[in-house]
């Protein structure tokens, strides 16, 4: 759907005095109202607002584009205002806006995408930027819009030469939106101006587009892959390749391609990894250990997101149904045969979300071969399979620091195999990954992780009597501030583990004889607090403190109030797996200060599980919300003080 279809000469604005942000947002709200785009001028604001508090829209070169899916928007369009004097927008370069368009798209379809890769494209373009600004009226301003449209959109590619293109190009960000598409433009348009033939593949969010052909891969002169993620790159075997930072396409692409016309860029050689890249800019072994990690969070938070809200809603059910959660005990939650039905899909989804995790950090690494090892790395440490239990019916999982360990090592493990495989003859390279990789990979986990999982046993052994001496000793502040901080340190793993089995045991009076049973029901409310602060703290830390996350964590943290609220700890996984130096410490602190608190105001909990939904079996239940809320700002202001500030490429997409 091209622009000029979507904006009407009655939703523009031209050289308008705009005193903030607020403004421009109300302003271009009514000019969708004006022309009938949306139904509830209300519910749309509240949509675009809701996307601005994940970061804003603003993205550099005196361009901002707010934009939302809604309900209530009767006909997909664009508004759009220009301001000489510019407006704060929060631009990631720290300069005003002075040409605004804003988005309004229907819940189905991504159309918003689309516009907005097709808008990002254009508005690339320093002259186009221009005659918006300089329009005298709206029909000026569709008709550049429409012949730079024509440009770039209708009218026929020039055809490559007969040795195919010079230059060819991959990008991609984290989230594939904006510096995608403003890469892949950069860089096309800065080899129009070189006489340079470049093509520039884009793997935005809604798949790859623009895809390089064979052909093209062995006729180039180099590939620049201007990426933030894991791209398939076996395909340039061979080749000389460049790999940057998505942010230089955008910015230096003409400094890229002299580096390819210089022929000073290596040739990479394919080893299985997916984003290693030998490149005339060598990158880190930390930020290619980052670039795998991000692989395997970005394709767990599916599985995070969409199981945790479906057991958040069995409990709610179950409490709606009028179920006593006392009576419930553990069966709470899949009492009502509704809430059963979302309570087990939930888990099915949460019992991927660890194996997905190893799977793709390791597939990251070591590509295809990677992925079996790694899913069932993840599955090992999830189940805690040993030698001697294979079936894990009585032993400790590993959790998903286990994963971690799985992914990563697994990963390596594999290329060395892959190293040593070189040496077989060439009639067996069709067996290699259907037969020798997957049986190498297989036993290399396998044995891994039967070996570390019994560690984990004796770790979980080991703090049971711990912790049982610690009450012996009348320690019990302290015994609620540790329980509590056990439940955050590997969020299902052993520490986890035992803190949770030691409190529903306490409460259910099989561990210890308690002369005072109300001690017993205030360490299963310590260990349950434990487990709704590490949540809540990240979901108010990306709330609070957003430029310390990129714009896709921003986005997931609120579900995170949600899942803390509910007793899923899980939901802060892929935080603590993506930084945990910053996020293990500040929710293990957070935990045990909300642990502390409530044994200090004697809150008791008579439910194993539930979080909020079981409050009506809470003693004390207000100073249990006051312990709940100082450890989740205490974990808050923690996480502001260690974890570094997102980069700007990273915190804009």
């Amino acid at each position: 759907m091209r622009i000029v279809d979507l904006l009407k000469p009655e939703a523009i604005r031209l050289n308008q005095s705009i005193a903030d942000k607020s403004e421009a947002i109300e302003r271009l709200i009514a000019l969708h109202d004006s022309v009938g785009n949306i139904a509830d001028k209300d519910v749309f604001r509240e949509e675009i607002l809701k996307r601005e508090g994940l970061g804003s829209t603003a993205v550099g070169e005196g361009i901002a584009i707010p934009h939302a899916k809604s309900g209530t928007v009767t006909s997909p369009g664009l508004a759009a205002m220009t301001a000489p004097d510019g407006v704060d927008y929060g631009a990631p370069d720290g300069k005003p806006s002075d040409i605004l368009f804003m988005i309004a798209a229907p819940l189905d379809g991504d159309l918003h995408l689309e516009v907005l890769s097709r808008l990002m494209t254009l508005l690339m373009d320093e002259g186009l930027r221009t005659a918006l600004k300089t329009a005298k009226t709206p029909e000026e301003f569709l008709s550049a819009i429409d012949r730079m449209e024509s440009e770039r959109f209708d009218e026929p590619k020039p055809e490559p030469k007969q040795d195919g293109y010079r230059v060819l190009a991959v990008t991609a960000c984290p989230t594939g939106i904006a510096h995608t598409y403003m890469a892949a433009e950069a860089l096309e348009k800065a080899g129009r101006e070189m006489n340079y033939l470049l093509k520039a593949e884009t793997n935005g969010s809604a798949g790859a587009k623009n895809v390089l052909t064979a052909e093209e891969i062995a006729a180039c002169d180099g590939i620049i892959v201007a990426a933030d993620k894991s791209v398939e790159m076996s395909r340039f075997d061979g080749k000389p390749v460049l790999s940057v930072p998505v942010s230089d396409g955008i910015h230096k692409p003409k400094e890229l391609i002299e580096r390819i016309q210089s022929g000073s860029v290596p040739v990479y050689h394919h080893t299985g990894a997916k984003a290693a890249v030998t490149s005339g800019q060598n990158e880190s072994f930390g930020r290619k250990l980052y670039k795998h990690l991000m692989n395997g969070v970005s394709h767990m938070l599916p599985f995070v997101v969409a199981g945790g809200i479906f057991i958040a809603l069995a409990f709610l059910i179950d409490t709606a149904a009028g179920v006593d959660p006392k009576e419930a005990g553990g069966a709470f939650g899949t009492v009502n045969s509704v809430a059963a039905w979302f309570k087990n899909i939930g888990g099915y989804a949460f019992n991927f979300m660890i194996p997905v995790l190893a799977g793709f950090i390791a597939m990251s690494i070591a590509d295809r071969p990677g992925l079996l090892v790694g899913v069932v790395g993840g599955i090992l440490a999830t189940n805690g399979a040993t030698f001697t239990d294979p079936g894990a019916v009585s032993t400790v999982p590993s959790g998903f620091l286990g994963a971690l360990l799985a992914g990563f090592v697994a990963g390596y493990l594999v290329l060395c195999v892959e190293k040593l495989c070189e040496k077989l003859p060439r009639s067996l390279e069709g067996i290699k990954p259907v037969l020798i990789y997957p049986l190498a990979g297989l036993a290399i986990v396998s044995v891994m992780m039967c070996a570390v999982n019994p560690v984990m046993g004796m770790i979980n052994d080991g703090m049971n009597e711990g912790l049982m001496k610690l009450h012996d000793m009348h320690l019990d502040v302290l015994l609620g501030a540790i329980v509590a901080g056990m439940m955050a340190i590997d969020m299902g793993g052993p520490f986890n583990k035992a803190a949770y089995v030691f409190g529903s045991t306490v409460m259910l009076g099989g561990a210890l004889s308690m002369a005072d049973p109300d001690v017993a029901y205030s360490i299963m409310a310590a260990v349950m607090i434990g487990g709704m602060v590490p949540p809540i703290a990240i979901a108010l830390s990306t709330t609070f403190f957003k430029n310390r996350w990129t714009a896709e964590e921003r986005k997931n943290g609120v579900v995170n109030y949600i899942m803390g609220l509910s007793f899923i700890t899980e939901g802060a996984i892929p935080y603590a797996a993506s930084y945990p130096l910053a996020v293990i410490p500040s929710c293990v602190v957070g935990s045990a200060v909300a642990g502390a608190l409530t044994i200090l105001f004697k809150c008791t909990l008579m439910a194993p599980h539930g979080g909020i939904f079981v409050f009506a079996v809470v003693g004390n239940w207000y100073w249990y919300l006051v312990a709940l809320a100082a450890g989740s700002v205490v974990g808050m202001l923690m996480l502001a003080l260690l974890k570094k500030k997102a980069r700007v490429d990273e915190s804009n997409n």
